[in-house]
């Protein structure tokens, strides 16, 4: 397996004139190729480990599979250009789905490359990576405290031990609104791929859907974080950053409740904000659309 971290030489400097060369940690960022039944599908630029939830939790947001019994295995194969004594740099993962289950269309194949900053990016039309997810996030009747949102982000970031030796890494977590366990952290150069780890992770639990949670992502939320969170049956979608408009658009579609810029003592509520109570039992008003409720 790939390290998750590297070391480089650097010259750091300071207005005062010191100026010295020490060594820094990186974040490693190295192609993952994913194949399904020997054919490629996706290539995606990512940290190294949990590969395979993180191909599994792919396949769930692009709508191929939605239970755990629908994934079968999956093996690390070399690949073009491969190195050392078996020709495996553990960076091409070929998958096998469980028999009967659809392979996936040629339509959704990704033989392009994608970054680790945006897993869509090149997909001509938003109609082209919207999926009708197979559960209604609409009909989750959780309600959870403020006060329980808001420890989320520290709760995440303790988990975050790559971070702290890189400060380059993403991250995400699960969290369970009865019991307020923490269910799963992932961490990854791609915020798309932290989700994709931890929506795997369940997957290959079989905890799909899930109901009852809670995903917390370390910064802002883009469209496909909460399509992700959708295609997973998560009712609430927790960032400590911005959303996008397409982001916010997709959630009050969805029936999903979106807290951004959840630090402190505060956040705001973009959509289903009837789910967070505030105080003495009491709800937050869902705002309208264009309208935010900021709870404090």
């Amino acid at each position: 397996m790939g390290r998750l971290t590297a070391s480089h030489r650097v010259t750091r400097i300071t207005l005062d004139g010191v100026t010295r060369r020490r060594p820094d940690a990186v974040a490693v960022e190295e192609p993952l190729e994913i194949r399904v039944a020997g054919s490629p599908l996706a290539v995606t630029m990512r940290t190294p480990g949990h590969d395979v939830e993180l191909a599994a939790g792919f396949l769930v947001s692009e709508g191929v599979i939605s239970r755990g019994e629908e994934f079968a295995r999956a093996i690390h194969c070399g690949g073009p250009g491969t190195g050392g004594a078996d020709g495996n740099t553990y960076n091409v993962l070929d998958l096998t789905l469980a028999p009967g289950v659809a392979l996936p269309s040629p339509d959704i194949a990704r033989s392009f490359y994608t970054t680790s900053s945006c897993g869509v990016c090149g997909t001509a039309s938003i109609e082209a990576v919207e999926k009708v997810s197979s559960y209604d996030v609409a009909s989750d009747g959780i309600r959870i405290a403020a006060s329980d949102v808001l420890a989320f982000p520290d709760r995440l970031r303790e988990q975050q031990k790559t971070f702290d030796k890189t400060g380059g890494l993403h991250g995400a977590a699960l969290f369970d609104v009865e019991s307020g366990a923490l269910l799963v952290a992932r961490e990854d150069v791609g915020r798309h791929n932290a989700v994709d780890k931890v929506v795997g992770w369940a997957l290959l639990n079989d905890r799909l859907p899930l109901r009852g949670t809670v995903l917390q992502v370390s910064g802002r939320v883009s469209f496909e974080l909460v399509q992700k969170a959708v295609m997973a049956g998560i009712p609430l979608l927790s960032a400590v950053s911005a959303p996008s408009s397409l982001a916010v658009e997709l959630a009050e579609r969805a029936g999903l409740t979106l807290a951004a810029f959840v630090r402190g003592t505060s956040m705001n509520l973009y959509s289903r904000g009837d789910r967070v109570v505030v105080a003495d039992g009491v709800s937050s008003t869902t705002p309208s659309a264009g309208e935010i409720a900021s709870v404090r």
